[in-house]
């Protein structure tokens, strides 16, 4: 979530107030990174299948999986060498695949240059920018400010969250679609003195496009693409599961969104990372209800002409992204944090397995099924609590703790009474549900990635107001974040037990001797409040930072960049550094892992402007490639 985008929900945030009691959590716990646990190791067996959505599209992705069940001498097995004969020749030695293993140098300290910095051997390209070209038809962006309906037809403001999809047909290292969420406005380039509010609606969302590469190496949009589209905060969705009778059967508007995720069957979940429409201003008629906002909103790329469907089943509440797990049996689990200071993390298991056989049995896989809310233990162990009316005190009556770590301890103050009669009531109001049914509030949950390992990772940015700490929460005032990583029983996504443990406290060098709220424990190049999260197809674990741009920040920690973290030693390395004012955010790449493509939010000086003299530097997704070709990182 972009710290402007916190801003703008603010006055709506501080018109509900904060209710808080005691007695949740334990007090006044001061605790330290534990390290009674060995660090998780990666494997780098999971296949590009899991990853990429078990379609075939993928069977021209090619590889390095060679069958190696052919004699290897490829002759008819004769060694006689005699006179009068020919050698059988020696086979040449299958060529070895791409290395992988992360050698780039990292990037200097404290770099505050207004461009995409980035390794030796490496270029950043600009793809896709607030204002371009997306439908066919569109006029785009070109320095002038514009309005609705101009801007229903290209691209949205605040890149953020993204995945690429292959297309059948075409090689997916050199094209497929991009698919890009939208989550706030880039107001330089839009004009509101005409059709103000819907012009505010047609900046947020989502983009699809598709992108090719050419033969030099640069990736381009494809205007005249059918498959080029705009989900807009004017579109119309349909709403399906439990809580569809409260919310209506259709809403107008998806916003605020701010990460994504993927499913097995190839479709998009957008998060909506907001519980009302704030785009409406005083004086616009039509204020819509709350409840339509704040869900996942899953999206076809592969079928433009289908309609998105906001799946009320897994919960509302500000949705950052959504990360899953699937076993043997094709059991699948959703893992989603909540951008609230403080909020929880969630999972939601399906109720039905996915069918890799048939796309459409799917379809509605995500309206059935079961939300949990995680309670990380002291000890290191862990629990998911079921959120099912009925259960974990969910009932008529409940009492809502609200967000208690933000006030001192020893403060006595009351609950709010919640009702829970029905389902609907546990997933309108899940973080009601979720603070009643006793999770642990975390450091403001942003983006969760679950590796080839297993292993599941969570950024938690920053809580700079929290009082009261836990082992997972180890720090008051706590301005710069942390990375927790959690083991499922059995590594199973229907496990409701876990281990967790710190990864890593971001923050500070020990040797400024600042105070102990501000400083971290990184190994190698320091940072501050983890956002954006992956871990890649070969295992290696990649982090942006969402920080604030001042220079009491920028001074000790350079831009918001984009890491590598070693997974066994912890080692932190700089790999890109972004342009003044922004936030780093939105992670893909093709299958071969030669090209990445990478969010550049809310850039506020020269970067990437259209407009003479300057003032409109754009939100924009770029290219980040290596001039040999080989894979990014290595």
């Amino acid at each position: 979530m972009s710290y402007l985008t916190d801003k703008l929900r603010a006055p709506h945030r501080e018109a509900q107030g904060e209710v808080t009691v005691p007695g949740q959590m334990l007090e006044d716990i001061v605790a330290a990174n534990p390290e009674r646990r060995t660090l998780l190791k990666n494997s780098f067996g999971l296949s590009m299948l899991s990853v990429f959505g078990a379609s075939s599209l993928l069977t021209a992705c090619g590889g390095d999986d060679d069958d190696d069940d052919a004699p290897s001498n490829g002759g008819d097995g004769g060694g006689d060498t005699g006179e009068g004969t020919t050698p059988t020749p020696t086979p040449e030695p299958e060529p070895a695949g791409p290395d992988y293993s992360v050698t780039f140098k990292p990037l200097e300290d404290k770099i505050v240059a207004d461009t995409v910095t980035v390794p030796e051997g490496y270029v950043a390209e600009v793809l896709y920018s607030a204002g371009d070209k997306c439908v066919i038809g569109s006029v785009g962006y070109t320095g002038i400010p514009q309005s609705y309906p101009a801007t229903e037809t290209q691209s949205g403001g605040q890149h953020d969250g993204m995945h690429f999809y292959p297309l059948e047909g075409v090689d997916p290292n050199q094209g497929g679609l991009l698919v890009v969420n939208h989550e706030a406005l880039d107001d330089a380039t839009l004009d509101q003195s005409v059709e103000g509010l819907k012009t505010r609606l047609s900046n947020v969302g989502v983009s699809v496009v598709e992108i090719a590469r050419a033969a030099d190496g640069k990736w381009s949009v494809k205007t005249d693409s059918r498959y080029n589209k705009r989900y807009t905060g004017n579109t119309v969705y349909n709403v399906s599961g439990p809580a569809k009778s409260v919310v209506g059967a259709t809403v107008v508007g998806t916003l605020n969104n701010c990460s994504s995720g993927n499913t097995p069957w190839g479709t998009y979940l957008t998060c909506e990372e907001t519980l009302n429409n704030y785009h409406y201003k005083s004086g616009d008629a039509g204020q819509p209800a709350d409840e339509g906002y704040g869900w996942v909103v899953e999206i076809d790329p592969q079928n433009p002409g289908s309609t998105a469907v906001k799946r009320t089943a897994m919960g509302r509440f500000s949705h950052e992204n959504t990360a899953y797990m699937l076993d043997e049996n094709n059991r699948v689990a959703f893992y989603m944090g909540d951008d609230t200071t403080p909020g929880c993390i969630y999972k939601f298991v399906p109720s039905k397995p996915y069918d890799p056989a048939n796309r459409a049995n799917n379809m509605n896989l995500l309206d059935e099924g079961t939300l949990y809310a995680a309670r990380f233990n002291d000890d290191g162990s862990g629990n998911w609590v079921e959120l099912t009316v009925g259960k974990n005190n969910l009932t008529t009556g409940a009492t809502d703790p609200g967000n208690f770590t933000q006030v001192a301890s020893g403060t006595v103050i009351t609950g709010t009474l919640v009702d829970f009669n029905t389902q609907a009531d546990v997933l309108v109001k899940t973080q009601a549900a979720a603070r009643v049914a006793g999770a642990t509030l975390m450091d403001r949950p942003e983006w969760i990635t679950v590796g080839v390992d297993k292993t599941v990772y969570c950024t938690l940015t920053n809580n700079s107001r929290r009082q009261r700490t836990s082992a997972a929460n180890p720090r008051v005032n706590n301005s710069h974040g942390q990375i927790i990583r959690w083991h499922e029983r059995g590594d199973s996504p229907l496990a409701t037990t876990f281990e967790w443990d710190l990864l890593l406290l971001a923050g500070r060098d020990p040797a400024d001797g600042a105070a102990p709220n501000l400083t971290g424990n990184v190994n190698g190049d320091t940072f501050s409040s983890p956002d954006g999260i992956r871990v890649d197809p070969k295992g290696r674990l990649w982090v942006q930072t969402d920080a604030g741009t001042g220079t009491s920040t920028t001074d000790f920690f350079g831009n918001n960049s984009m890491y590598y973290i070693d997974q066994q030693t912890g080692e932190s390395k700089r790999f890109l550094v972004g342009p003044l004012g922004c936030e780093i955010t939105g992670i893909a790449y093709t299958p071969d892992l030669t090209t990445f493509f990478i969010n550049i939010q809310h850039p506020n000086a020269s970067w990437n402007t259209l407009r003479a003299g300057g003032g409109d530097a754009r939100s924009a997704t770029i290219v980040v490639r290596r001039t040999d070709g080989k894979p990014v990182g290595a």
